[in-house]
């Protein structure tokens, strides 16, 4: 039963998600531009070392429209994508943090280099204008207030997150050198142990 809820609820959630990134696409028009000429080529998203207890994600490809937007292709297959953006996914629950944290997510990029620099370009300066969308919504007065109360919450969470992650990667240190010494001390005839 969850197999087939997982097949209703991803290709749903995927459309979604794919209408999103187009709408922020659109809102500028250097990205639609930047992606025009790579139109009819294919993006593929891998996610690696993804948990095997978490549900498997599917295969993310994307064909780049003549309008420089994307659209979802779930029939084709990874191996036929021009350009694959590999995530490092092995602890979902810290990489939330480090994007809470405002850190970018490890991606290793390979095909066409013109493509990867174009699609690069996009990821590191295409920003989400919640407030303009807001402003349509609200009204542009209200939409700035809450667009300030939403930066004021987001740097106070990006700094408690970036604590967090400061004081669990010491922990994750303290750690490991503790596995460290205690190996060291117990190596036979080894030069760890006092004598």
């Amino acid at each position: 039963m969850l197999h087939a809820a997982q097949q209703l609820l991803v290709p749903a959630v995927l459309t979604r998600l794919t209408l999103l990134i187009n709408h922020v696409l659109n809102s500028e028009s250097i990205a639609t531009a930047r992606l025009k000429p790579h139109a009819g080529r294919s993006i593929c998203l891998q996610f690696q070392g993804w948990p095997n207890a978490l549900p498997a994600l599917p295969e993310l490809v994307f064909w780049i429209t003549p309008a420089g937007l994307l659209e979802w292709q779930p029939q084709m297959l990874t191996a036929e994508a021009d350009l694959k953006l590999e995530i490092e996914a092995s602890n979902p629950a810290m990489e939330v943090l480090r994007r809470f944290a405002g850190q970018a997510p490890r991606i290793r990029v390979s095909g066409d280099s013109a493509f990867a620099a174009d699609v690069s370009w996009i990821t590191d300066n295409l920003r989400w204008d919640v407030e303009d969308d807001l402003a349509r919504l609200v009204g542009q007065a209200p939409a700035h207030e809450l667009a300030r109360i939403g930066r004021a919450v987001a740097g106070a969470r990006r700094g408690m997150t970036g604590f967090a992650l400061g004081r669990f990667s010491s922990m994750a240190d303290n750690q490991a050198n503790n596995r460290t010494d205690s190996r060291t001390e117990t190596q036979p005839g080894g030069s760890g142990a006092a004598s």
